[in-house]
């Protein structure tokens, strides 16, 4: 059974406790940056991994600003579309309602528990200036006594991370999401050019892989790994553990490469990182 550890009490709790019952996941995003992004995925997870347990989801996003165009960065990166927070019907009769927010998000309305995600945050080269000619501010390891203040920001005010375009760091939109799985969802995730490179040279081979493994004859995921996987995801969505076993699979002596490739065809209903993408393209 999916527990997810709920911010309001701080204890886990069942994401679905009517087996097979209606359950709404309601994203709640206030704008539109990679924290929000990863609220969307934190919702998308949820909403895949109740599937994959056989009980039925209806999403729901609220979002006052940017809608559209969330929207669209959330169709880039992978997460099924959801209906708008604005439309709620009332006859939703007891469904289980589940609140996912960034982690300031600050009040929630309406009961169930919620699931907490903690902001993401560029650490690399800052983008090219605003709209208003302005630069994000330098990190506290980049300022120094000294240094001129930056246009735009009042002297003597606290640092902030520097930012990236929303359409750089969606480059790569499925490195982008790998990189956001690879980091539990209670934690912040620090991206950087770097760190997107080597997700994406991990899917690149990963692809590869799998598609050698499918000219091999097809095996049974191996039940011990479908439990792993399972205990993985059901455990507050550990997408970092599952990300662990399929490395593990990956290298395990013994399995036969029908079953790598059945097993990562099986994760990536989960993670969709579109792990067969490059099905037929070997000779």
């Amino acid at each position: 059974m999916l527990r997810i550890l709920d911010a309001r009490t701080g204890e886990p709790v069942p994401a679905a406790p009517a087996r097979r019952g209606l359950t709404r996941i309601e994203a709640h995003a206030s704008g539109l940056d990679p924290t929000d992004l990863r609220v969307l995925l934190t919702a998308d997870l949820l909403v895949r991994a109740l599937e994959l347990g056989g009980t039925p989801v209806w999403t729901i996003l609220t979002a006052p600003h940017r809608l559209a165009e969330l929207r669209t960065a959330a169709t880039a990166l992978a997460i099924r579309p959801f209906e708008d927070g604005r439309d709620l019907a009332s006859g939703l009769g007891d469904a289980q309602a589940i609140h996912v927010v960034a982690g300031d998000g600050g009040p929630v309305p309406g009961p169930g528990p919620v699931a907490s995600v903690a902001p993401v945050v560029w650490t690399g080269e800052p983008g090219p200036p605003a709209a208003d000619g302005t630069r994000s501010r330098a990190t506290p390891a980049d300022s120094g006594a000294g240094r001129d203040t930056v246009p735009g920001v009042p002297p003597g005010a606290p640092p902030t991370p520097p930012r990236l375009p929303l359409p750089d760091l969606l480059a790569d939109p499925a490195a982008l999401r790998l990189a956001l799985l690879s980091v539990p969802r209670g934690e912040p995730v620090h991206l950087d050019r770097a760190g997107l490179d080597r997700a994406a040279q991990r899917l690149t081979h990963w692809r590869r892989a799998v598609a050698a493994w499918a000219r091999r004859p097809s095996r049974p995921v191996p039940e011990e790994v479908r439990v792993r996987l399972r205990a993985a995801w059901e455990d507050d969505l550990d997408l970092p553990a599952v990300l662990e076993v399929l490395r593990d699979v990956e290298s395990a002596p013994g399995v036969p490469d029908g079953a790598r490739f059945e097993t990562y065809v099986y994760a990536d209903r989960l993670l969709a990182l579109d792990l067969p993408r490059d099905l037929g393209a070997l000779a």
